[in-house]
């Protein structure tokens, strides 16, 4: 029986697979470079699409279903563009038992997203983290990845408000 030894042809034409296929190279193209290779995919894309999966899959001779599996275990990893900014409020216990859970319902109901959602305009995406490693900053949240400690509801409903500010600037623009 002959070795699997094609690869795949790359998505598009986009530049950005390059790097991905550097990537896969310098790993040998092994299986156990799955990770890894999505890290780049996220890198290069900002997301990781079903496309991107199938590709990496292939390429890393990998099933689907296991680079589905590992890119929706992984919080870091996205399967949707994000929005220009990211809020991302930390539910880990310190944070939790310091108010995260009601921040994350303030920015649902304001926004009108739940988590893993972008706002319709495409500015903000809403992701939650099981922790951010800052629990002495308890409640934690990062702003467009910038940690922010010890964040009320007022301080938090601000960052969104300025946000929203700038995308009407620059839609007026």
């Amino acid at each position: 029986m002959a070795a699997y030894t094609t690869h795949p042809a790359q998505p598009s034409t986009d530049k950005r697979w390059k790097l991905v296929d550097a990537a896969m190279r310098r790993t040998g193209k092994s299986p156990r470079s799955l990770i890894e290779t999505l890290h780049t995919v996220q890198e290069a894309f900002g997301y990781i699409d079903e496309e991107a999966l199938r590709y990496v899959a292939m390429s890393l001779r990998v099933p689907l279903s296991r680079a589905y599996g590992v890119a929706t275990f992984y919080h870091f990893f996205t399967l949707k563009p994000a929005g220009r900014h990211t809020c991302v409020i930390c539910l880990g216990t310190a944070c939790y038992i310091k108010g995260s859970r009601q921040l994350l319902e303030a920015v649902e109901k304001d926004l009108r997203v739940a988590p893993g959602e972008t706002t319709a305009d495409g500015e903000i995406s809403l992701l939650t983290a099981r922790c951010l490693g800052s629990c002495g900053l308890a409640p934690a949240v990062v702003y467009d990845q910038e940690v922010a400690g010890k964040v009320d509801a007022n301080s938090l409903r601000k960052r969104l408000h300025d946000w929203n500010e700038q995308a009407r600037s620059r839609h007026d623009a």
